[in-house]
Order: C-alpha cells, then structure tokens, then sequence
C-alpha cells in the first residue's frame, strides 16, 4: 500500500515511474509536520530499527547521527561526515508500525536519527516543497516477509534497477597512473601470468588529451582501436572513465558545440558558468535539459564506436576545485595577508580562504539550469546533477546500441539513476574500517535500488597491506561490482604483486559462483528485491539478529562473515539458525560442517573465505580454473560433469527431503531477459543427487 502525499510545489525528479494517488493536503501518517512541512518527526521505541538512506556512513541501522542528503566531493568516509556523494532519501523504520517512507525533492534533506534526542527522529528540508511517499507492506503479509514486501513495493514504484552485461560481473583491475597502452598491456600481462583471473582494466583520467572528455591521449595511446581489439582477444574489456565538466578550448569539438548551442549551465547574467576541476576551467553541460542530455550522450558513441562496452562517471556531484569568480577574490584577499603577523586567529583566516576554493555552497548557489522551461538555481536540483549525467549516458545506449548491455555506473546519484547504472561507493580509504563500512552500505543500496554496486577493494586512498587486500576480496567476490581501484601515489595494489597463488584462489572462488551471483542478482533486478540483505528481514523475530550488522544474507540461499580486522585468527558469528558452513581456502581446498543456531567463534586463516549455507538451500556453481567470465562454464550439463569427489556441484545443506532452487541463466549480453524463459530448476535431494530441468512456461 502506498500512500503519496504533496507537500508545496515539488519540483520533478521523475525518480518515480509508477503513478501514485496524491492526497495534497492530508496529513503525514506515523510523523508530526511542523513550519508549513519543513520538519517531520517521529518518536522511536528503544529497539527500534531505522534501515535505508542508500549510500551513507556508519552502520546497517541510522540511529544515533545527522545524515544530510547533500551530494558531496568528499574524499574522506570517515564517521563525523554527514554526506557523501548520493542522496538516497528512503527510510524503512522497523518498530511498532513498519513502514518506508520516501522524500523526494532535489533540495537538501537533514535527516537527525535520535542524535538530538535518542528516541526522536526528525526531518528537515531546506524548501517544503516534496512529495511524500508512504508505504506497507499490505494486510496479512507474513511478519518475516513485511519488510521485504515494503521494500518490493518501493523498487516497483521506481521502477527496475539497471542491468549490466555479464561480463561486467567479473574482477575488474583499476588504478589512477595507468598513462599509456603499455602500462595497461603490463597488468594484463601480470593478471594472466599468474592465472589471476581478470575481466576488465578500468581507464581513469590518465587516457584523455589533456583530460578532456571524449578524447584520447595519441602518444599514449597510437591506435586506439586496435589496442580495445587487442585486449579483448584476452578477455579483456577497456571501461574509460568520464567526468562532468568539459574544458574550455577552442577547437575543442564537445566546447564548440556546447557554446554554439547554449548547452552548458549559466551564471546569473547568462553566461555560461565557468570552474575547474582537472583540466583548469570547465564548464557544466546542463544535463537537466532533455535537448542536452541527448547531445552530451551521443559524445559516448566516440568510444562505442572504437569498440567500448563499458564507462564510469565521474566527478559528478559535480565536483568544483574553484570558480573562476572566487578565485579571484581570493587573489586580491591574499594581498592583506603580505607582510603581516600571523596570529592563531589570522594564520586560520588565511588557512581557510586557500583551503575551502572547493565545493563551497556559495558558488553552487551561482549558476543556473533551463529545467522544465524555468531557469532554476543550481543548488535547488543539485542533488539530480550525476543522476542526469548518468541517464544521458543510458538514454543514449538504448538509441545507439538498443540490442546490447552497456556497462555503467556512476559516483554521484539520485534515485532514479538505479535505471540507468550502477554506483561505486567513491573514494574510500585503505582501511579496515572502510571493509566493514562497504558492507553496511551494500543492503541501504539495494533498498533504493542500486544493485549493481561495491567499493574500490583494497581502498583507493593511502598504502594497502597484503593481508587488507587479501580480507577485502573475501567480501568483494560476492560484490556485484568487484574492483580493485587505488589512487595515484599510493602503493600499487594488482593482486599479483603480492601473494599471487592465494590471490588467485580467492579471486577465482568468484568465478566459480557466478551462476549464483548472476542468478541472485538477475532475479533481484527483475522481480524489484534485494541482493544483499540484513538478517532481520529475514529472521525479524529474532532480536539477535535484528541487531546484527557484521554478516548478510546474499540472495536466498546464503548467509556471509567476512573478517574485517586485522591479525584475526577468526571471528565471533551468530547464526539465527542451523547452517552448514563451508571454509574455502580455493576452489578445490575446503571443509564442511554444520553448525547449531546461537553463538559460535569460527577460525579463518587469512586465505580463507566463510560461506554458511541456510537448511533447505542450494548455490550452483560453475566448474573451477576460469580466468575470465567468457570460460566460465554456467551450463548444467558442463557443471554436472565437473563432479568429482573434491568438487561440489553445489554448494547445499539438505538434510532430509528435497530442496529447490530456481536458477536464472541468460546470454549476458542482450537486453533480451525475460524471467520466466531463463529459469531452469535445481534439485537436490539428502543423498546428494541432483536434477536440472526447464522451468515450465
């Protein structure tokens, strides 16, 4: 059931496809408005649970910190930031009442989640002008299905998550510094080596000519064309990036046009708005304009046509390092600063007038956009900037390449973006933290729709350790985005520079459950639920594991522990339920038991990845020693045939009877994806034989 209430004039985000009856003038059900619907609030119960916001810091549930919905250039995750480069304003409440509530407008959003006041959640919006969106789950819905049903009904009202080729499911290498073709060619060379297995090398700004977008570095980069057919005769898939902001040139075809055009965003008087960010001054193409979403996505068919199937977005919150404006201010405002005697007081004014040239309000609040007919000030609908970007790029796909998949996925998002690409979660650090901070940000993802997700593995700021990267990839397999992404001068962190036989064993246990992530995910996409999942919503009478944020359920059949500290010799889990855990070391060295439901310490040496398999569950596998997602086996006939008495089919826990699973299976690379003409069914039953056959029409 959803309830859609409209609070003033909203402005259109079209994060909504599916129409709701609006009820203008009703009141918000379960909250208080106060100051015309600029604040709402809610009293929470002690054991109550606060689930969504998407892409945020701390944990699985919101209690206790200010989030502000403010997409924001920030580099720096840690626990005191409030924002981060998405605004994702969906809250699921798990307490007396259970219910979504969605709010969207483009405006910041302050969302205090019992930080004032511990049993008290309060909203506030900068401009009372949003629609409200309310939903449950509806009457006699079973207690262990509510939550999910809420959020089913929340994915069917935004319409189906993005959907991206097969291929882009295997392990992706990146790195800022990769400057020429040769540098690519020598991490290929160490990936396949080493039988590392390797998907794809991801191309960051280090490609371009000068860093403008669309453009290629020709010294670097000589042939470019025959480089991607070169790559790609070894698997390998070339993903450049693309930023927002398109450099000032003459001759510069994507600047001409856009000045010709009138296609780049404004300043008060008009003109077009000028700042910086990697190749000095830039302006913004004003994607907010359907007439220029169209012209900046058709620009992605440069690198189509060389034969590119994938590209990230970046930079598109979008991030500012000056504006032309201030930084001349800033100039003349040095000159009093010559000569004098720099107290605490004045070396701190001066600290801050360098310090903060970037993402300062005051110029987002300075240039313009044509949306909708109306010219509307750029921090009104700041939060839609990448979200546009993004969709330019897939409206664009759907015209130039309408029969094939075209990998996607951005920094900066809105919902809504979830149709047209995935997210990473940004510029994290080389932190145990930021292990367990990826994996609390995977479940409030899914909830707003954004499946195709995951962190840069081994952290892209500071110097990864072997034994950071080696825990990261125990979690990052079951990613569906899976990258290892670092930043220029940090220490190099390609798998194969350091353990290389364990790094491939661990690597490769990803490849080996494709079939099962592929499955979860497709099924997930196409029927509006989640991936990843908190135990409580699937065991919400268990106050246990209501309050459990270290281990989620992936997919139906699955639950994971990944080990987030370091020197661990193992970790505390709690199991909801009676589980057969399998202990991986690669695909063909492990050991099984099964464990009672309640609390148990299970040892994980370091090259060890924890799987427990719930009762009456199966996990398809495909046959071990691929390198890339292109030998991976997902036929049943060739996964049968791989049985031997080390090599598991599945992975399943029957104890007695039958289990079922449905598995989905597709070409990867079509948009041809019908659920039901893709299922084939799995059984298996107490004696460990197994059947496949055809889902019946």
């Amino acid at each position: 059931m959803i309830r859609k209430i409209r609070i003033g004039n909203p402005i259109e985000t079209y994060a909504v496809t599916e129409k709701a009856e609006c009820r203008p003038a009703e009141e918000i059900p379960y909250f208080e408005t106060s100051q015309q619907g600029k604040k709402l609030s809610l009293m929470l119960g002690q054991k109550d649970i606060v689930y969504g916001l998407g892409e945020q810091v701390r944990g699985i549930n919101k209690r206790g910190w200010v989030y502000v919905s403010n997409n924001s250039d920030d580099p720096n995750h840690t626990e005191g930031k409030n924002s981060l480069y998405g605004a994702h304003n969906f809250l699921l409440i798990d307490g007396a009442h259970r219910f979504g509530i969605f709010l969207d407008t483009p405006g910041k959003v302050c969302f205090d989640i019992g930080y004032t006041e511990y049993d008290r959640m309060e909203i506030t919006f900068e401009d009372a002008d949003y629609d409200c969106y309310v939903i449950e789950a509806d009457e006699g819905t079973a207690a262990e299905r509510i939550l999910t049903e809420i959020v089913h009904e929340f994915r069917h009202l935004i319409g189906r998550s993005y959907i991206p080729p097969k291929w882009a499911f295997g392990f992706g290498q990146s790195r800022w510094g990769y400057k020429t073709a040769a540098d690519i060619r020598e991490v290929v060379t160490g990936y396949r080596k080493n039988r590392i297995p390797l998907d794809s090398v991801y191309m960051d700004i280090d490609y371009m000519d000068h860093f403008k977008d669309f453009t290629l570095d020709k010294e670097a980069f000589p042939d470019f064309p025959e480089f991607v057919k070169e790559m790609k005769a070894q698997h390998i898939h070339l993903v450049p990036i693309i930023d927002a902001g398109v450099k000032i040139e003459k001759g510069y075809p994507v600047y001409e046009e856009g000045i010709a055009n009138g296609y780049f965003c404004t300043d008060e008087d008009g003109k077009p708005f000028t700042a910086a960010v990697w190749p000095g001054k830039v302006h913004f193409p004003d994607v907010l304009n359907p007439e220029v979403r169209q012209w900046f996505g058709n620009w992605y068919r440069v690198l189509l046509n060389m034969g590119i199937e994938g590209f990230w977005n970046d930079m598109n919150e979008p991030a500012i390092f000056y504006s032309e404006r201030h930084l001349k201010e800033v100039f003349e405002q040095l000159e009093d600063y010559k000569d004098k005697n720099l107290d605490i007081w004045s070396f701190f004014e001066l600290k801050d007038l360098v310090g903060r040239l970037d993402n300062r309000p005051e110029d987002y609040a300075s240039f313009y956009h044509n949306y909708e007919g109306k010219k509307i000030r750029h921090d009104k609908v700041h939060n839609l900037y990448g979200y546009n970007m993004t969709r330019a790029a897939g409206e664009a796909f759907e015209r130039l390449e309408p029969d094939k998949r075209i990998l996607m996925f951005s920094r900066s998002s809105y919902i809504g973006m979830h149709r047209y690409g995935g997210i990473w979660t940004g510029d994290n650090q080389s932190w145990w933290s930021h292990i367990a901070l990826s994996m609390k940000q995977m479940p409030a993802l899914n909830m707003c729709g954004f499946l195709y997700s995951g962190s840069d593995i081994g952290g892209f700021g500071s110097d990864c350790t072997p034994d950071l990267l080696m825990r990261w990839l125990e979690f990052g397999i079951f990613t569906p985005l899976m990258r290892n992404h670092s930043a220029l001068g940090t220490r190099s962190q390609e798998a194969y520079r350091f353990d290389s036989r364990k790094m491939a064993d661990i690597i490769g246990l990803r490849y080996m459950l494709l079939p099962y992530i592929y499955s979860e995910f497709m099924k997930a996409a196409l029927s509006g639920d989640m991936y990843f999942r908190p135990l409580a919503f699937d065991y919400p009478q268990d106050d246990r594991a209501r309050h459990t944020e270290d281990q989620l359920l992936v997919g139906e059949s699955m639950m994971i522990a990944p080990v987030c500290e370091q020197n661990a010799i193992g970790r505390n889990v709690y199991l909801p339920e009676r589980m057969k855990l399998y202990r991986f070391r690669s695909a063909a060295d492990f050991d099984t038991e099964v464990l009672e439901a309640g609390d148990h310490f299970v040892p994980a040496d370091l090259n060890e990845v924890l799987i427990f398999i719930r009762p009456g569950h199966i996990v398809p596998l495909a046959a071990p020693g691929a390198e890339n997602t292109d030998e991976v086996s997902l036929s049943a006939v060739a996964a049968i045939s791989a049985v031997s008495a080390t090599q598991p089919l599945t992975l399943s826990f029957v104890e007695t009877g039958t289990a079922e699973y449905r598995w989905y299976d597709d070409d990867g690379y079509t948009r041809n994806y019908e659920m039901q003409k893709h299922i084939r069914i799995i059984r298996e039953d107490a004696a460990g034989t197994v059947t496949v056959e055809n889902a019946k029409a």
